[in-house]
């Protein structure tokens, strides 16, 4: 395969509709955002390294096709130690010495349905404990027409971005994008140590959902991020200035700043809401049996 550098616009994700070449490119330089070691706040290996994952479903509305879709979502929050060099998780953590790398892994999981037929988006996310830039993201995408599968793996010169589609306009492509910060990455990041996320003007990729969704090319963009502190709870803003996108999450003010909810706004109309609805922390996969079914329901899940 042939790289092909941000000169050019990776081929947007696209559902079942003709792929759209839409897509707005950074003209201006722009300075990516320091990523460096941060202190953990109090609590944080107790909680993150007790042998459990926390768990939480969301009540999230959805917009496609220019309708309002009832979905629902699951993030999964784990400690994992991953292998800096190959990328995945470690089988013998204690035997890899400096390669091993601890990451808080966020699987994301939404599903909903169009008509007759049914979205299911599901992400991974490996951002390091240290605060350093995420090592690893995946995205895959599948509807009754297809499924379209996208990854960025941190390298020494940037981040090598693959994308797989069923589209023949698309086929499979590579492309090289710089080390900027990852909107995708921000949830964990909050997780981790929201003090720590740079603020002001920044460049970052927008989530990947969004470019598969909205038909917008995957690159960097100049975003404006803010965090406006409240009395229980705590909302970090997120705004382009060559997208007409916005985004805000809302979190616990105090550790574990468990997220509470979000906004996705899209040219001034909602595109996706989504409220926390039940968390729990638990070994989930030790419960794989029939008789941990009830777990489900304590969950509040609808699929």
């Amino acid at each position: 395969m042939k790289y092909i550098y941000l000169l050019f616009a990776i081929p947007c994700f696209i559902g079942c509709t003709n792929p759209s070449k839409s897509g707005s490119v950074v003209t201006q330089p722009v300075t990516a955002a320091k990523l460096t070691s941060q202190p953990l706040p109090s609590g944080f290996n107790e909680y993150w390294y007790q042998g459990k994952a926390e768990i939480s479903t969301f009540d999230v509305v959805q917009d496609r096709y220019g309708e309002i879709r009832q979905a629902q979502q699951v993030n999964i929050f784990v400690t994992e130690d991953l292998s800096k060099q190959k990328q995945v998780k470690l089988d013998d953590p204690a035997a890899a010495g400096e390669d091993r790398q601890g990451v808080l892994k966020l699987n994301s999981i939404r599903r909903f349905k169009t008509g007759i037929y049914d979205y299911s988006i599901m992400q991974s996310v490996f951002t390091p404990v240290d605060g350093s830039p995420t090592l690893k993201t995946t995205t895959s995408v599948q509807d009754w027409c297809g499924h379209v599968f996208f990854q960025t793996n941190l390298k020494k010169d940037g981040y090598l971005v693959q994308s797989y589609s069923y589209f023949e306009s698309e086929g499979d492509t590579e492309i090289k994008l710089p080390v900027v910060l990852l909107e995708d990455d921000l949830w964990s990041r909050i997780r981790i140590n929201p003090d720590a996320i740079p603020t002001g003007k920044v460049s970052m990729i927008p989530a990947a959902t969004f470019s598969r969704l909205r038909h917008k090319a995957y690159q960097p963009q100049d975003a404006d991020i803010q965090i406006e502190k409240g009395i229980k709870d705590n909302t970090l803003r997120v705004n382009y200035a060559g997208l007409p996108r916005a985004l805000s999450i809302r979190y616990e003010n105090t550790f574990p700043f468990r997220i509470l909810g979000w906004e996705e706004v899209d040219n001034a109309k909602l595109t996706s809401k989504g409220t926390l609805k039940k968390s729990r922390t638990e070994a989930y996969w030790s419960e794989n049996s029939n008789k941990f079914a009830p777990l489900r329901d304590s969950l509040g899940l609808t699929f």
